[in-house]
Parts: C-alpha cells; structure tokens; sequence
C-alpha cells in the first residue's frame, strides 16, 4: 500500500491524503508519512468491553496500538465510532444492525455535544447516516459541537447527503468551507485563509467525497 503513494502527484495539488488500510507497526507508519501521507483512519468503532460482541477481525488493543504508533510517526489520526450497535450508554462513554432502531436527533446531539465537551480540540465528523436528518436537525448537530463532515451520495454501501445538496444547506446556515491544513500531526486551523478560499472550492468540486470542513459566519 506504501508504494502506491510514492511521489504521489496530490500532494502537489494540495490534496490532504487520508488513508484507511490495516494494522500497523512502528516501521510502517513511519514509511507512510515518508511518502506523504498526512492523515490516517483507524477507527474503534464502540468501547473496549462491547468490541468482541462486534468485531473478531482484530484486537482492540491492534486498533489502539496502530493509533499509538501512527501518532509516534507524526500522522494525523482519524478515528470513528459507530452507535446503536446495541451497546449501552456506558459503552458509548469509553456494520449497523437491522433490528436496531434509528438514532434520534437528541441522541446524536447529546453524543457530539459529550465529544466536544471532552475533545475540544478535534475535528468531530459525521459520515454516513446523517441523510436520515432534515436540514433543521442537522443544524442542531452544528451548533452543539460538529465541525466537518464527509460529503457525497454515496458512503461505501450507505446512502449519504450528496454535493450540491450539503452546499445548499452550507448555504442556508451560513457555513462557510475551510481550506485545507496540511501539518502533519495537527488538527485544520480555526482561521480562514482568504487567500486560498477560492483554491478551495475549487479543490471541493473536484472531490466531491473529501471531507468538508466548515465555520460559522
């Protein structure tokens, strides 16, 4: 997988090159971000007591040993969660399932505003499933702490808000996209660079699966 980033081109066009892939030890992370890579997908998915009901492809511990090692490398982490799996709020503190019920607004109010409370600093997104939620709702889920979103019909196998609609709505709310932070090891600065607004957008429409970052106006 290394290989296939070597003197990648999007570098030069100042693409932020997130990768989800395996396990890693310590020599591989490091060999990533020798060619380029500026942030990586590891995701924990629920808490360590209700991972074994969920998942028997790897350890708990290999997820937070890759994290750890990722992190020691300088890359960036991008990490996610998945809830109604059927744990309990409990879980929830440290594949979606067909008899599970949907997850109401409040319920994912409540968890982005308890993510903000505890992380401040991090990029807190939401990815597939927020199709479910109107606009209005969505909003809610802005103003209680989220701070960027994956963008695009279509979420692997999951339906998701496409392009132009997440546009509108950014519209809407006065939202405006950030340009791209491309510092290893740091979450995307609070400040817009006017000068690469318009660069911006332009790296927006030309990917429309990238991550969204957005402010307020």
């Amino acid at each position: 997988m290394g290989a296939a980033w070597r003197s990648s081109s999007w570098c030069k066009k100042q693409f932020q090159q997130n990768l989800k892939s395996r396990i890693l030890n310590e020599s591989q992370a490091k060999a990533l971000i020798d060619v380029g890579l500026t942030a990586y997908n590891q995701n924990l998915d629920t808490s360590r007591e209700y991972y074994p009901k969920t998942i028997t492809t790897r350890t708990y511990y290999e997820r937070l040993e890759t994290i750890s090692n990722v992190r020691e490398a300088g890359i960036s982490v991008c990490s996610g969660g998945i809830i109604r799996l059927g744990e309990t709020p409990e879980d929830r503190l440290q594949a979606p399932l067909k008899k599970q019920e949907p997850v109401t607004i409040w319920e994912m109010v409540r968890m982005i505003s308890t993510t903000r409370i505890v992380m401040p600093k991090s990029m807190v997104k939401l990815s597939a499933g927020r199709v479910q939620f109107s606009q209005s709702e969505q909003a809610l889920c802005f103003f209680a702490g989220e701070n960027s979103i994956f963008t695009g019909d279509k979420l692997l196998a999951t339906n998701n808000n496409d392009f132009n609609s997440d546009q509108e709505m950014f519209k809407t709310l006065g939202l405006f996209p950030k340009p791209p932070n491309f510092d290893r090891g740091t979450s995307p600065s609070n400040k817009i660079n006017e000068v690469q607004e318009k660069q911006t957008q332009n790296i927006l429409y030309l990917n429309k699966y990238c991550i969204v970052y957005y402010q307020l106006s």
